[in-house]
């Protein structure tokens, strides 16, 4: 009898150890594709992205429609890693829980995060897919109007979001002193309205859309360069996150295909007769 019974315990050892390595198997197969048992959903690829959106990033907001700058790369990075578009789906949150460190519901956000050390410490990032400079939006009037250097413009009144790399840029690039600080961009705009702050700054693409229809009265008044300490856009995932590389590889053979360049060209412009301010 002892000896079936150890025969019968061998043998359902044996068993559950095959079982176990064909599931280890199944999911290494699985590993980089649409079934990857990393992701939020498997069998969709779930991206986080603002509530709500604007031009030229994604237009009309409406990320689905995969027109505009961000969600057409979306989509593009998505067939490079094997998904159909109707396997994209879209979380849309602030952008304050988008950068909060912890949990996420989504596999990654596109939001025209910048990637900074500080960030990085607390959410996990791809390589940068896009880096704009900036550009300094005030009223008719304003005293940055025919501003020649950083010196000329900190003896203006600015403003901008919390949380932002326009605050950072406006205190650590530009060193103005005294920045107003609201909780949004709409927050700043109306301050410029109200006469309570001179200018602000903000990526280029941003200011586009914004002196074009959140604030027409408004106009880009010069331009500004890149902050060396914000290293540009990139897709932002919960810290440590395992499908980083995956996604990265994918985003790599779409910048070395040239395919983001392209939507660069077709969705973010900027008027080569601005001023430019460098120091």
């Amino acid at each position: 009898m002892s000896d079936r019974i150890d025969l019968f315990r061998r043998f359902t050892a044996g068993a559950l150890a095959a079982l176990a390595l064909g599931l280890g198997a199944a999911q290494a197969q699985d590993t980089g594709t649409p079934d990857d048992a990393r992701l939020v959903n498997p069998g969709f690829l779930t991206v986080g992205t603002s509530d709500p959106v604007y031009p030229p990033w994604m237009m009309n907001d409406s990320p689905e429609s995969g027109e505009g700058f961000e969600n057409a790369l979306i989509y593009a990075l998505a067939a490079e890693m094997g998904f159909a578009p109707e396997q994209v789906q879209w979380v849309r949150l602030t952008f304050e829980q988008i950068i909060a460190p912890g949990d996420k519901p989504f596999d990654f956000a596109i939001n025209q995060v910048s990637v900074t050390p500080a960030r990085a410490e607390v959410v996990g990032f791809s390589q940068v897919y896009y880096q704009s400079d900036k550009a300094v939006i005030a009223l008719p009037g304003s005293p940055v109007i025919g501003a020649s250097s950083f010196a000329d413009l900190r003896a203006a009144r600015w403003g901008a979001a919390i949380g932002t790399t326009d605050l950072a840029y406006l205190e650590g690039v530009l060193g103005a002193t005294n920045v107003a600080v609201y909780d949004d961009q709409v927050g700043v705009f109306q301050a410029m309205q109200a006469g309570q702050i001179d200018a602000t700054v903000t990526a280029v693409p941003t200011a586009l859309f914004a002196t074009a229809v959140q604030i027409p009265e408004a106009s880009i008044v010069a331009i500004l360069p890149p902050d060396a300490g914000d290293e540009g856009h990139g897709l932002l995932f919960e810290h440590g996150n395992a499908l980083i590389p995956w996604v990265d590889a994918a985003l790599g053979r779409l910048i070395a295909a040239g395919a983001v360049q392209g939507l660069v060209n077709t969705w973010l412009v900027s008027d080569p007769s601005l001023p430019i301010i460098t120091e």
